[in-house]
């Protein structure tokens, strides 16, 4: 009950801003931003941030307050809900992706602006250097847009037979360029023929796939991305219904029935958010806080989906995996 309140706790943040009260009280205010939709899934990672502020003291409805801006996929919405953000003179802005960053970042060159992104902020301009960011931007990079090659290669292991592997992409992802060019270079030092879907919606998300089995793929495999990652159960209902492996970004898919992953803490990650972002509060200015890279990445892998699929997995995959569902 106190996961579905919070839940719910964060759909109607958005709907009942309260910075103005917050600031007349004299608490700061938080802006979160974020292309996604609130749900469990999201609420996890918000959990994480939180705890971050909380080890910075600051604890929400006591001394902080947060308001919450989704996107709820659509990323061209972005730019306006940053708007809104500035116009209510937050404190600081969290974004939880390379989207929102920069969406916060075209918005504003003075208030703070904490990240979480999987690309590389220097490369597309929200900071100067990783050691000093400069501006008012810093923050965590998962760089998991530069862990597609990894990625496929893992999931050739898995299924070495498979010849051909279905990649789906969000066009509308700021990385998504990239993400196509890694998945491509990767696929040939490989000797696998990688076929590309678009989604960038519910609909087109069924359409990619069903598109991609008709192609003759033996294996599917979701590029980074937060939409993406949103769809969690439909993403595995899909894998399972066509009897294929899958690749995904995080641990939450293989634990929710999906075959493997390999990826950052996304939780943990957040954490890292929620305390930079309560260093600022405390005074601290973002260019003096260096952008925090993971060291740890986890590959995780579902024993039962494997047996499932008919696959055995390789010893030498098993003795490299992080964590196991059984």
């Amino acid at each position: 009950m106190r996961r579905r309140k919070f839940i719910i706790g964060l759909a109607g943040a958005a709907a009942f801003p309260f910075a103005a009260r917050a600031q007349q009280l004299g608490l700061p205010v938080i802006g979160v931003l974020s292309p996604q939709s609130p749900g469990p899934i999201v609420a996890s990672r918000i959990a994480g941030f939180l705890q971050g502020l909380s080890e910075l003291q600051y604890v929400e409805g006591r001394n902080v307050a947060i308001e919450y801006r989704w996107a709820e996929g659509r990323y061209d919405r972005l730019p306006a809900l940053a708007d809104d953000l500035v116009r209510r003179q937050v404190a600081v802005i969290v974004a939880t992706t390379q989207d929102a960053a920069l969406a916060a970042k075209a918005a504003t060159s003075t208030i703070p602006i904490v990240f979480n992104m999987g690309g590389d902020p220097v490369r597309v301009g929200l900071v100067a250097s990783m050691n000093r960011p400069g501006g008012n931007a810093t923050g965590v990079s998962m760089f998991t847009n530069q862990l597609e090659a990894k990625r496929l290669g893992l999931l050739h292991e898995m299924a070495p037979k498979v010849t051909a592997v279905g990649v789906l992409i969000n066009p509308s992802n700021a990385s998504a360029e990239s993400q196509v060019e890694q998945v491509q270079t990767a696929a040939r030092s490989l000797g696998l023929q990688a076929h590309v879907r678009n989604a960038s919606n519910d609909r087109d998300l069924v359409a990619a796939v069903e598109g991609l089995i008709q192609a003759g793929v033996g294996a599917l495999m979701a590029a980074a991305d937060p939409f993406l990652a949103a769809q969690r159960d439909g993403l595995v209902a899909l894998a399972a219904k066509h009897k294929v492996p899958a690749m995904w970004e995080w641990p939450d898919f293989v634990e929710g029935g999906g075959l493997m992953s390999y990826g950052t803490s996304i939780v943990d990650n957040y954490r890292q958010v929620g305390a930079y972002t309560g260093r600022i509060l405390k005074g601290e200015a973002p260019t003096d806080l260096p952008v925090v890279q993971p060291v740890k990445f986890v590959l995780v892998i579902n024993l039962k989906t494997a047996k499932m699929l008919g696959l055995e997995v390789p010893p030498t995959l098993l003795a490299r995996a992080d964590d196991v569902v059984e």
